[in-house]
This record gives structure tokens, C-alpha cells and sequence, in this order.
């Protein structure tokens, strides 16, 4: 797949550099800059993202990072059958636990909840930064919403990171997800509270939480280009539906009074 010249593969992670190190020089340039591209496609254009991912696995499969490169580039496009798979591969290579939630948000994706669930109980959930941790609430709580479960969903994201003040990455969507949550089973007033400590912690626009705010305010947005747009349109078809200005009927009055006229003058 085309790379533009401007990507060299230096703009990858040290410890994505150092992985790649195992390969031959040429080989491990190759793989890094598709492996920017992966990075730079994935949120914006995940289908070519993905493409880029498929080269960099043919080219270096036995590197955790292209595994797990891939793994998130089949997440994006839904393939998450795949991605597990991927995800499975770079945790044997590197022994890590970081991409256990992520691997558990793979089985609901495939359909299988309970498996989720189960995994957000296991011994790899303690080894978690807190980030991740709260990533594994965020992935249990789904799963309890999957299976119906909206009650369970709701007492599941109550934490000590859910109550805190302290702003950090993932409070945003901890927050957000507690007020859906809460809004599933009715409680619209508290929702709308937390919909707004979302919003207040969001300071990266990760979540749609001041168009939540308007709805349940009953606030309508008009898109005042889609409308001109719109009404350039329906002026355009009502002036073709028109009929263009017919000639000024005659009833030749005017010629035959000219003729005789003219009769005259000759007499």
C-alpha cells in the first residue's frame, strides 16, 4: 500500500522501535512505517488502517507490537473475532495483562457477554494500572447491560474512581457511562447530573455528553447551512415547475390596419 515519503518509521514509540530491532534493518523500517500508518489511519480511516496492519503482519508476525498493531486496527473495523486472536498472540509473546480489557470488550463484541464478565473476575484484573482497571469496570458493566442486566450495569460502575474529584483520562467516560447507565433504568434527573460531570471532565471531546445534556433538556440544533442549502433547492424546483412568459397573443388587428393603410396612400 502507498506510504508518503514523509514517513520515515522514526515516528513510532521507543519501545515499538526496540521490538522491532529483531529485524533486519531494511525489513524493521518497512514494517515501522506501516506501522504509522496503522497509527495514524486508525481512529479517522480504520478501513485503510486495517490494510496497512495486514502488511506490517505479513512482514513481521513474530513481533508482539505488529500483533497487537493489528489487533487494535480489527478492532476498529469490528473484526473482533480477529482481533482477539491478535490480542491473545502479543500477550503470549510479552506476558503482559494490559490488553485484558480490551481482549474481554473483544468477547462481547463477538456476542458472548457472560465471557466478559467472567474475565473482569480473573487474577489479571489486580495486575491493572488503575487505568486499566477502570477500562475492565467500564468493559463489565457493558457486559451486564448485554445481558439485560441494567441494575447490576449501574451498581457495577459505582467506585471510589467514579466519586473521586480528581480529573485524570478516563474520567470522562467513566462518567458517561454512569449516566447511561442510569438513564436505562429511569433515573433521568441523576443522569442528567452525570451527563454533566462528564461533560465538565472532558476536556478531550472523547464523549458526545453536551448533546446527551441537550436532549434530555429538549433542546433541538438546526444545521442553518443544511436549511439554506435546503431551501435553495425547493426555490430552484419551484421556479423550473414555472412556465416561461408566452409571446403577446394577436389577433392581427394590428397588420390589417397597417395594410390598408398602406391601400390608401397608394389610391
Amino acid at each position: 500500500m502507498p506510504i508518503p515519503e514523509d514517513v520515515t518509521g522514526e515516528e513510532i514509540d521507543k519501545d515499538v522501535r526496540q521490538d522491532l530491532m529483531s529485524l533486519p534493518k531494511t525489513l524493521a523500517e518497512d514494517v515501522a512505517r506501516n506501522l504509522v500508518m496503522v497509527a495514524r489511519l486508525l481512529d479517522e480511516e480504520p478501513e485503510q488502517a486495517y490494510g496497512y496492519s495486514r502488511v506490517a503482519l505479513r512482514l513481521a508476525a513474530r513481533v508482539a507490537s505488529v500483533r497487537e498493531a493489528a489487533g487494535f486496527a480489527s478492532y476498529a473495523v469490528g473484526k473482533y473475532s480477529e482481533a482477539l486472536a491478535e490480542f491473545r498472540a502479543a500477550r503470549r509473546m510479552t506476558g503482559s495483562v494490559e490488553l485484558w480489557p480490551i481482549m474481554a470488550d473483544c468477547e462481547r463484541g463477538m456476542g458472548r457477554p457472560e465471557r466478559a464478565l467472567a474475565m473482569a473476575g480473573e487474577p489479571e484484573v489486580q495486575k491493572l494500572d488503575k487505568a486499566g482497571q477502570v477500562e475492565m469496570r467500564l468493559v463489565a458493566a457493558g457486559a451486564r447491560r448485554d445481558m439485560g442486566q441494567a441494575d447490576a450495569a449501574v451498581v457495577t460502575l459505582q467506585s471510589p474512581e467514579l466519586a473521586s474529584n480528581s480529573i485524570q483520562p478516563w474520567t470522562a467516560r467513566l462518567r458517561y457511562a454512569y449516566a447511561e447507565a442510569l438513564l436505562e433504568v429511569g433515573r433521568e434527573k441523576e443522569a442528567r447530573e452525570w451527563f454533566a460531570k462528564a461533560l465538565e471532565a472532558d476536556q478531550g471531546g472523547t464523549t458526545n455528553a453536551s448533546d446527551r445534556l441537550a436532549e434530555l433538556d429538549g433542546v433541538e440544533f438546526t444545521d442553518v447551512l443544511e436549511h439554506s442549502s435546503e431551501d435553495d433547492e425547493a426555490e430552484a424546483v419551484e421556479a423550473a415547475d414555472e412556465p416561461a412568459d408566452a409571446p403577446e397573443a394577436t389577433d392581427g388587428t394590428d397588420a390589417k390596419t397597417d395594410a390598408k393603410d398602406a391601400e390608401g396612400d397608394q389610391r
